[in-house]
């Protein structure tokens, strides 16, 4: 049986992937469960998959959730010490690793100190601090296993085939696909929020509208695959059938499809290198219809375009568009700037900073802060 730590077992990919655990009792046991402030639904949680530790991220709600739970031997952590505590839980096989932004790295370096595969499913980890991570990993002999679904299927593509030429990073298009500036000056979060084909939490919905998603997943990719991003190409898929191909020297395309069900490639992770039925619709390959292939509309959807830019400087620098990314979709969620002012706002912010080559955790952390200080004081949020 192998145990499992869920880094963020109340957003979207951590309910997910408790749906399977319940669907393979047999396979699968929880020692740990994280969550941000929703102790009700983490307390619910907690009663059906009986881990060891519960950690969330603000002292009061620990405490909320310790008289919740008074009557269980569960223990319950709080802030980051504790969340790095149940993310290296000495009974964990592999640590989930769903807490959004950058506050997911070092509960994710943790496990990966003490010994534990990963299932990645926190793209921010690798944006901020992939050469740390990845080498972090290397250095401990631990696997990291990507849950993404376009990242798993580039993994699945790749497993023992060789050399590839380019990766094709499919991208739904969101829910503004085909618009121009001129039509995005007063869309709403509400209107963003409208994704055409998956279910996601707020943050990253904003960011697939944007292509701030598809930018982040770039740059993970160049550090799961070991490829610079010149050897990645976006391509707007509106069907979300097709979840990436790669590309072979021999010319040769390898793709992955199935629907879109975040099941598959967190099932992918967990069970790796074997597979498990999972309950739920197979892709109809006769209802399909058309499947279509497009270029990314770079010149409207800014971000992902700053995305490639940070990634071939390096350094810091992908550190300050995620963070200053995070900055202005909040304030954008927040209704206290436009959707276009989400590009601008990280523009600036790149162009502010002075990047640090080979940086320390140290250093990538103080990026972090730059850009999001940078954000509040020159757009007044």
């Amino acid at each position: 049986m192998k145990k499992v730590s869920i880094l963020g077992s109340t957003g979207s990919i951590g309910t997910q992937t408790l749906d399977i655990i319940r669907r393979n009792g047999e396979n699968f046991s929880v020692c740990a469960l994280t969550a941000g402030s929703n102790t009700s639904l983490l307390e619910e949680q907690a009663r059906e998959f009986k881990p060891e530790i519960v950690a969330v991220a603000s002292e009061d709600a620990a405490n909320d959730l310790k008289v919740r739970l008074a009557d269980t031997a569960i223990r319950v952590l709080s802030g980051e010490e504790g969340l790095c505590e149940a993310a290296a839980i000495e009974e964990a096989d592999i640590t989930l690793g769903a807490i959004v932004g950058i506050a997911g790295l070092k509960p994710v370096l943790s496990a990966i100190d003490a010994g534990k595969d990963i299932a990645l499913a926190n793209k921010e980890t690798l944006v901020t601090a992939g050469d740390i991570v990845m080498a972090r990993a290397k250095e401990k002999n631990v696997k990291i296993l990507p849950v993404d679904s376009e990242h798993s299927a580039i993994f699945q593509c790749l497993e023992g085939r060789g050399e590839l030429k380019k990766i094709y990073l499919t991208a739904s298009g969101g829910p503004f696909f085909g618009k121009k500036r001129a039509e995005l000056e007063n869309v709403t979060a509400k209107d963003a929020l409208k994704h055409p084909t998956w279910s996601m939490g707020a943050k990253i919905t904003i960011d697939s509208a944007s292509l701030a998603n598809k930018g982040l997943e770039v740059i993970e990719a160049t550090h799961l695959f070991g490829v610079t991003a010149d050897k990645i190409q976006v391509v707007v898929h509106r069907q979300s059938i097709v979840h990436s191909m790669v590309e072979f020297v021999d010319g040769a395309i390898i793709a992955q499809l199935g629907s879109a069900d975040m099941r598959t490639p967190i099932s992918v992770a967990l069970n790796y290198p074997v597979r498990s039925e999972i309950s739920g619709d197979s892709l109809d390959i006769f209802g399909t219809g058309n499947l279509t292939f497009e270029k990314p509309d770079t010149d409207t959807f800014r971000m992902l375009e700053l995305a490639f830019s940070a990634s071939k400087m390096g350094g810091t620098m992908p550190t300050v568009l995620n963070g200053a990314n995070e900055e202005a979709v909040s304030a954008f969620l927040n209704g206290k700037c436009r959707f276009l002012d989400i590009a601008d706002m990280v523009e600036g912010a790149m162009e502010n900073h002075k990047i640090k080559e080979n940086p320390s955790l140290s250093d990538i952390f103080c990026a972090d802060s730059e850009a999001r200080e940078f954000v509040k004081v020159k757009f007044k949020l």
